[in-house]
């Protein structure tokens, strides 16, 4: 990650998770992404730790159509803190780059960190951070969908 800390240090505490650095950068970037990439990438609850929308926590679920100019990334809730799944379509992949921390564990980077979006000059990148390894897709631009879902585990 360029601007997202995934390893911040708060006082005594280390390993903290700051996006600061690239919220603030993002103001002077967002005009700069894609439409869908914007729109995804500035929603105010993206990195609201509190938010249900907040792609912390979520897991990954499958890669559709790797290799091809058109992906899609599924996450699964978290029923803890979402109760919608996340789809991201990718139209225009010019880059895909799975990189598992393990090289046995596969599409298996089980939960997600922090993510990132950038502009490129095929028209963004998106790096998510997962516990197990990262995933970066360059792109002409992404839509990202919430979809409902129940959660049978939520007290």
């Amino acid at each position: 990650m360029e601007y997202v800390n995934l390893d911040a240090q708060v006082g005594d505490l280390s390993e903290v998770l700051d996006p600061a650095r690239y919220l603030s950068h993002l103001s002077s970037i967002s005009d700069d992404l894609p439409p869908g990439a914007r729109a995804f990438a500035t929603d105010t609850d993206h990195y609201d730790f509190r938010s249900r929308r907040c792609v912390k926590d979520l897991t990954l679920r499958a890669v559709r159509g790797a290799g091809g100019e058109e992906m899609e990334v599924e996450f699964q809730h978290n029923c803890w803190k979402h109760d919608q799944d996340l789809l991201i379509r990718y139209v225009g992949v010019s880059s895909f780059i799975l990189d598992p921390a393990d090289g046995d564990r596969g599409t298996d980077l089980r939960t997600v960190i922090l993510d990132e979006i950038l502009p490129h000059r095929d028209g963004c990148s998106h790096e998510i951070a997962c516990w197990d390894g990262t995933l970066t897709l360059v792109c002409r631009d992404l839509q990202a969908t919430w979809i409902e879902t129940t959660c049978s585990s939520k007290s």
